[in-house]
């Protein structure tokens, strides 16, 4: 049914008689003059009205939506329609505008969209690089504690607020010679590569790369040029023969004197006991410190006198690593006797003291480093850290990881092949072709080496 606003055609409607319109009208149509025309829908109870204008448009009748009120004002439908029909006179499908005008609008929206994209982009700096990459581009072993410790002290400081499309080749190189004048060189290269392989992940994914779009910074810092002229970064240290049995003699007076101190409190404090046997053990195994202090007493079988090293605990890439199996020789076996008296009752072989898991695998490492102070370019002393230089063995400083190497060096005067060698440092060997089809374990090879190198340190110390 049509309806006219009081029964007369060519009337137009009031908001108040639109309003008065009741459910009851449902499917009705409202003319409201001049082609425009409502239908009244209801829905959960709620009456309105969809204006639409009727116009033909190549010899067909055509609507165009102009609104629906009440949601639209009345003034607003009309003036759609009276749009429309200003269209049509000049020749212009008003759907077909309709159609242009959102596609405008909507092109419109996404410039601005896009344009703040664009500025947030060009915002992001250092510390929102570092952000992404530690998030989804650098799964180190040791879950990435390094990486955030260093960031956090030396490089987030400095850089962590310049914009990536700003920094450049010297923010870096003063960032290097500011930590190499503190003394810490190491640190300085270490951050050096770690910052480049960021920079080189970042170049190969947007948002990042269009800001390093003049080049990663990180390659035009040299920081070979930057490091003092004596400076070693690969460390080549062996104890001699001599300055094996000097710090075994230094443990054992050590604990001969404190043990008859008077007053313990005032007495100079040994090296710990379990540090002593560390140090002994990755010297008869060539194991790693790392890889030592993360042992489990599961791991030890004392009936077949093998350490086994699973692969999580050793080194490598993700995906490569490989188990060892340490044949014990009598002088590794009694250090591992002797640690599990003192340790045995615990899961871990070199236990936490106030948590629960191993102890830290540098913790060896600082102990020995508090021990030869006068290698140490410290500011101020370390709290709750003892330091004199009680270790000292020679003019040069030694680390647990020296021992490894002095280990190895040992077995190469022992006349043991250099395969074997590297077979006992968990090394690969052979190519790819070799790894293929050569698959023997070298067990008896191995075992024979360790005893070598054990037999010689009970001689060493007899």
């Amino acid at each position: 049914m049509t309806r006219y606003p009081k029964g007369q055609k060519g009337a137009k409607w009031t908001v108040k008689q639109l309003e008065a319109v009741t459910s009851e009208w449902k499917g009705d149509l409202l003319s409201d003059g001049q082609g425009l025309s409502g239908e009244v829908r209801v829905s959960s109870g709620l009456v309105s009205v969809v204006f639409r204008y009727a116009f033909k448009w190549q010899g067909k009748v055509c609507w165009h939506y102009c609104g629906t009120f009440p949601h639209s004002d009345l003034a607003h439908i009309r003036n759609e329609r009276d749009h429309a029909r200003n269209l049509l006179q000049s020749g212009v499908d008003p759907r077909t505008n309709k159609v242009a005008a959102k596609i405008e609008a909507q092109a419109a929206v996404e410039a601005v969209v896009r344009a703040e994209q664009q500025r947030k982009a060009d915002a992001l700096s250092f510390q929102d690089l570092y952000d992404a990459w530690i998030k989804d581009g650098v799964a180190r072993s040791d879950d990435n504690k390094y990486l955030i410790q260093t960031f956090s002290k030396h490089a987030l400081p400095a850089l962590g607020n310049i914009q990536i499309r700003d920094l450049t080749e010297h923010h870096l190189r003063n960032l290097y010679r500011s930590i190499i004048s503190s003394g810490r060189i190491t640190t300085a290269y270490e951050l050096s590569k770690d910052i480049g392989q960021m920079l080189r992940w970042a170049e190969k994914r947007k948002p990042w790369r269009p800001l390093l779009v003049e080049g990663n910074p990180s390659e035009l810092v040299e920081i070979g040029k930057l490091l003092p002229k004596d400076y070693q970064r690969e460390r080549d240290r062996v104890l001699s023969v001599e300055e094996i049995k000097k710090l075994h003699q230094i443990f054992i007076d050590q604990e001969r004197l404190y043990d008859e101190a008077t007053n313990k409190y005032e007495a100079e404090r040994p090296l710990k006991k379990e540090v002593q046997i560390s140090v002994w053990l990755c010297l008869s195994t060539l194991c790693r410190i790392g890889e030592l202090l993360k042992t489990e007493w599961r791991h030890v079988n004392f009936e077949e006198r093998t350490w086994t090293i699973p692969a999580e605990n050793t080194k490598g890439q993700r995906g490569k690593k490989n188990q060892q199996t340490v044949y014990l020789s009598d002088f590794a076996y009694s250090q591992f006797k002797e640690l599990h008296k003192l340790t045995g009752d615990t899961i871990w072989a070199f236990p936490a003291r106030y948590k629960e898991g191993h102890v830290c695998v540098k913790s060896a490492s600082k102990q020995i480093g508090d021990r030869q102070i006068k290698f140490k370019s410290r500011s101020k002393k370390l709290l709750c850290r003892v330091e004199n230089n009680s270790l000292v063995l020679s003019d040069e400083e030694w680390t647990p990881h020296d021992l490894r190497r002095t280990g190895a060096t040992q077995m190469q005067r022992l006349k043991i092949s250099r395969d074997v060698i590297n077979l006992c440092q968990n090394h690969v060997i052979g190519s790819k072709v070799d790894k293929h089809y050569l698959h023997h374990d070298f067990a008896d090879e191995k075992r024979d080496a360790w005893d070598k190198l054990g037999n010689w340190l009970e001689e060493t110390f007899a």
